[in-house]
């Protein structure tokens, strides 16, 4: 038998032939810290950026001979930038083995303004970071044990008052800040999370069950506070990037003890409309030497100060009244109560960004979070610390589109005639002519989804990162991003698909802008092409990958919360999501209404007859229905009503946070050409988003394309395999015709039962489908000769295309 020393000598001797790399987590952060990007360390390791990506993902690990020079390359950044020291450890306050997850609650002896309470409510889960997602954090799967309707929070204890945390540690002046805290550490200088619901007896709703004491009785008050004692805020998530501030969320009640009206009229959209200059708090801001932003005192105001030492002085409200939380976005998040509404947006800020206005505004934002327009540069002569343009980034400065690029009312567009870009997302229907007997009798018309389409999209595209550059007859490179005229009225495919160059699915007619993707799918079919001009942008890069990597993890964390996860297979991901499917649109003062459901599913399986009597009554249920797991709904049947209404409560919470998360992507990538706004508008005239770095209608319609032709290819793989080809196509959903009401029975698969590589895969992640709907055949064809869309209806309802789409 092998001694101690022996075996520790031959585990040693494999530690020294097989080197030991940091995790994943800190390999990012090192290379960030030393400010090199990823496509720069694959040159320097002869390897590719997504190489690199994958390393640092965890997804796989360098091999000989690159795995020692990367080691030796992490050890010597390790030595010259080392982690943030872990904040100190707290003595347990409770029995042995215990520890508080925040600090120990306080009460405060008065409502003193140097002082702020906590209390700790029943701990939700929600204070995982957005880093791991494997932690749950709005609810775990129904079929755990499931936590009663949520308590009030418990009284406050009454130990000494004590003050927050500062928050922010000063900053010496002249030389850039440090990188920000490895991915999951906690950071001191935020110990009570990113946001909190203000109601109106003062209380602070924060996430993980926190409830601070507020008492402010105005708003210039309340931003003192914020600032001062309530331990809020979330560090930057780029090392060259700023801190998000605190935001506080004010009800109704809220509202009107700051003395703010609790609702704003008037002749426009409320979430237009803004306070009047004369208006009490307006005054007392300014009194107070506090400024509002640009667009003044609306339903996401902004108060600050210019920054003192670096600390940036600012705090972001939301008044919930005036319609901060927009129903499209957020479903009835604004309807919760406020410690549940805390957990939403407590979810939705560690995974995605604190809110800081609309799911469209932070999409925006979140991409300058992720591509920080400057830096620190260190000037070699003088030693002085300045701004300069961060690589990778769009800069600081906006920069005018290229006249095909800009929508007709821009300034470059006016007077110009050789046409525009007409890069949208899909709105097609076959002719009904072309439909065949065979396809006709096909008893069922099922609706799959392509998850997060335009994410997908924007995952590896190079887009521009400067302006525009004219060439006159251009040889077309797919590597160049950029506008092109060029012809492809010659490329001639099957017409029972859509055609993949125009958003009608019409084959062009002549020369015609499109956009790089376009273009190369072209070539990617065989054909020639010859553009007869080009706008194109010779500084590119992958501006968005960051941007995509944060909100994938962000829609797969969530997902994950109601344990749909991308290791089920078609049926267990399609049964867990059809159970969230019935919950969330389940009353939870009438938590009976579950139990009928096993019953009602006997009926939807018991045949054709029984579906189509469940689709006339309510689309939605019955698809859900068709999918979920019997065991599953017999285990909730048998359950009482405070676990049924707790199950439907976390379920719908976690729909409305990923409700947040794919309006955050599609809105993000509209506002990339935001249009003018006001009736007092003119063609011609300059309007404010155009100043804008991310004013970029180029990248959005780069990212537009490439979803139409991801499309438009799995379509195409479809058809080559099963001789199968859709009814019609909106945006991101297909409805094609199917011999049963499951997608399972049409999506192709290979010989050993894998789906087929290139077409149509169930799944979670962005870019797979999922069920959409399913109704008869001749209600499709119905449709489609009055002209309409079968996947526009195909749930039951009326699909709209949001911005962007």
């Amino acid at each position: 038998m092998a001694t101690e020393e022996e075996l520790f000598a031959a585990v040693d001797a494999l530690l020294e032939g097989e080197p030991q790399l940091p995790p994943p987590a800190e390999r990012a952060r090192l290379r960030e810290a030393a400010g090199v990007t990823q496509a720069r360390l694959a040159q320097a390791l002869k390897s590719t950026t997504q190489t690199v990506k994958n390393w640092e993902n965890g997804r796989s690990e360098p091999r000989p001979p690159r795995l020692q020079a990367y080691l030796r390359l992490l050890e010597g950044w390790a030595a010259k930038y080392p982690p943030a020291p872990e904040p100190a450890t707290p003595a347990p306050a409770g029995p042995a083995g215990t520890q508080p997850a925040v600090p120990a609650p306080q009460a405060p002896a008065a409502h003193a303004p140097s002082h702020a309470a906590t209390t700790q409510a029943p701990a939700p889960t929600d204070t995982a970071p957005a880093q791991a997602p494997q932690a749950p954090a709005v609810l775990a799967h129904p079929a755990a044990p499931a936590t009663a309707h949520p308590a009030a929070p418990a009284p406050p204890q009454a130990p000494a008052p004590r003050r927050p945390a500062p928050r922010t540690a000063p900053v010496a002046k002249g030389r850039p800040a440090a990188a920000p805290a490895p991915q999951g550490a906690p950071d001191e200088r935020f110990p009570h999370g990113p946001l909190a619901v203000l109601d109106g007896d003062g209380n602070a709703y924060g996430i993980g069950g926190l409830v601070l004491d507020c008492p402010a009785t105005t708003v210039p008050e309340l931003v003192e506070w914020a600032l001062a004692e309530s331990g809020l805020g979330a560090p930057r998530l780029h090392r060259h990037g700023k801190d998000s501030d605190p935001l506080i969320v004010l009800t109704e009640a809220a509202a009107v003890r700051l003395g703010l009206p609790p609702r704003l009229e008037g002749p426009e959209a409320r979430r237009s409309l803004r306070l009047p200059q004369d208006h009490p708090v307006v005054r007392q801001i300014t009194r107070a030497k506090w400024q509002l932003t640009q667009r003044g005192f609306g339903p996401w105001p902004r108060v600050y100060r210019r920054a003192e030492a670096g600390r940036r002085q600012c705090v972001q409200l939301a008044i919930l009244p005036w319609d901060a939380l927009d129903p499209r976005s957020w479903g009835d998040a604004a309807a919760l109560p406020a410690p549940q509404l805390a957990r939403v947006l407590g979810v939705y800020a560690r995974r995605v960004l604190t809110p800081r206005g609309s799911t469209a505004v932070t999409g925006l934002e979140l991409m300058t979070a992720l591509r920080p327009p400057t830096r620190a540069v260190k000037n070699e002569t003088t030693g002085a610390w300045t701004s300069g343009h961060n690589p990778g980034s769009l800069g600081e400065h906006g920069v005018d589109p290229a006249p095909p690029e800009a929508p007709a009312e821009h300034p470059v567009a006016q007077g110009w005639t050789d046409g525009f870009l007409d890069e949208e997302a899909y709105q097609w229907v076959r002719d009904p002519a072309l439909l065949s007997d065979d396809e006709c009798l096909e008893p069922w018309a099922v609706g799959i989804d392509l998850n997060t389409a335009f994410l997908a999209a924007s995952s590896r595209l190079t887009v521009g990162l400067g302006g525009p550059v004219e060439v006159d007859r251009p040889v077309f490179d797919k590597k160049v991003p950029g506008s092109w005229l060029v012809d492809l009225s010659h490329v001639d495919l099957d017409p029972r698909l859509p055609s993949p160059f125009t958003p009608s699915g019409l084959r062009p007619e002549g020369p015609a802008w499109y956009a790089t993707p376009t273009v190369a799918y072209a070539v990617e079919l065989g054909y020639e092409v010859a553009p007869v001009k080009a706008f194109v942008r010779p500084e590119s890069g992958p501006y968005l990958d960051p941007w995509h990597d944060r909100l994938r993890d962000a829609y797969a964390a969530t997902l994950a919360d109601i344990g749909v996860t991308k290791d089920l297979d078609d049926t267990a991901f399609l049964a867990r999501s059809a159970l969230h499917q019935l919950l969330r649109q389940a009353d939870p003062e009438q938590p009976g209404t579950v139990r009928e459901l096993a019953a009602a599913q006997a009926a939807v399986l018991a045949g054709p007859d029984g579906l189509r009597a469940a689709i006339g009554d309510h689309q939605p249920t019955a698809t859900a229905l068709l999918h979920a797991d019997p065991a599953e709904l017999a285990e909730l049947a048998g359950a009482d009503d405070d676990r049924l209404r707790s199950a439907i409560e976390r379920h719908r919470m976690v729909a409305m946070a990923l409700s947040a998360v794919k309006s955050t992507v599609k809105g993000g990538i509209g506002k990339l050409r935001e249009r003018p706004q006001g009736r007092h508008y003119r063609d011609g005239e300059r309007w404010p988003a155009l100043d804008r770095p991310t004013w970029r209608p180029d990248i959005r319609a780069a990212v537009i394309a490439k979803a139409r032709v991801n499309m438009h290819r799995k379509m195409l793989n479809t058809a080559k395999a099963t001789d199968r080809y859709p009814l019609a196509v909106l945006s991101d959903c297909v409805v094609y015709p199917s011999p049963g009401p499951s997608p399972r029975d049409f999506l192709p698969r290979t010989p050993d039962g894998a789906p087929l590589p290139g077409a149509f895969r169930l799944g979670p992640m962005p870019g797979l489908a999922k069920h959409e709907g399913t109704q008869e055949t001749a209600w499709a064809v119905d449709l489609m000769e009055r002209r309409y869309n079968p996947a526009r209806h195909i749930k039951g309802g009326d699909a709209v295309m949001e911005e962007g789409e």
